[in-house]
């Protein structure tokens, strides 16, 4: 297995974006495609403007980035939270964050809540109550429903639609929590869709790949859209794996304006 870097050309049809591929562990096979892009003129293809480089997986998101994801879990708009104040009946609420990311509590005022793990938040209630109002306060947060933190899984599975991030999840689990792929999905065409640091990338799996253990499972967090078997999903991979058809591991694209 060796890492390469090298570059590689990708001009999306009436799209006017910079590309950088990144690669993983190369199999030997592929070296000798690779060198020849590299020597000499390091551009394959029609526009200068994609580089490929090496690579372990797509960046895990910041923590600006899981405003809308967590490890833990940030608290995030529209949220529903249980807000216990232990011994006092009157402070036991259940209150939802707004769309700015606030919320109200009696005697407390308006807290910024978005962006907050619920440890966070009973602490900052547990300071603003000490001493004016209660002596020794001891402030629960459990959160209720989740709004903010899903994950969209679409293409050929039995249920599309949008599901919670709730603690570690992985590419096949968010597959699986969709009902699984339907009978004849291309299970080589899965691309995860993400914002990370600020930038949208883009990554493309075989889940039989992941099944046989070829490489892991990649973890996906609150906000990537996840495409199972969409064929114009896979199209921005197009001209690479045209030059690459042997390709068997992940590949990343990074996406520049």
């Amino acid at each position: 297995m060796v890492y390469v870097t090298g570059s590689l050309v990708y001009q999306p049809v009436r799209k006017k974006w910079k590309l950088v591929f990144m690669l993983i562990r190369l199999p030997l096979l592929l070296l000798p495609v690779l060198l020849a892009s590299c020597a000499g003129s390091s551009v394959v293809g029609s526009s200068p403007n994609v580089t490929l480089v090496s690579s372990d997986d797509l960046p895990e998101p910041s923590r600006a980035d899981l405003l809308a994801t967590n490890r833990p879990y940030l608290i995030g708009p529209f949220d529903k939270l249980n807000i216990d104040v232990f011994g006092i009946e009157d402070l036991n609420k259940k209150v939802q964050i707004d769309a700015s990311g606030r919320l109200s509590f009696p005697l407390v005022g308006v807290i910024e809540a978005a962006g907050s793990t619920p440890d966070e938040l009973a602490n900052e209630i547990e300071k603003r109550l000490r001493g004016r109002y209660v002596r020794d306060p001891q402030v629960t947060v459990n959160l209720d429903e989740t709004v903010s933190q899903v994950i969209t899984v679409d293409g050929q599975v039995d249920k599309p639609g949008l599901y919670p991030v709730i603690g570690r999840m992985t590419l096949m689990r968010a597959v699986a929590t969709a009902g699984g792929t339907t009978e004849f999905a291309k299970l080589n065409d899965v691309v995860i869709f993400r914002n990370a640091d600020g930038q949208q990338m883009a990554g493309l799996y075989n889940l039989k790949d992941i099944r046989r253990g070829n490489y892991s499972d990649p973890e996906v967090f609150a906000n990537d859209v996840v495409i199972v078997g969409d064929s114009q999903a896979r199209r921005i991979f197009k001209d690479f794996l045209q030059a690459s058809p042997l390709l068997t591991t992940p590949l990343i694209i990074l996406f520049q304006n």
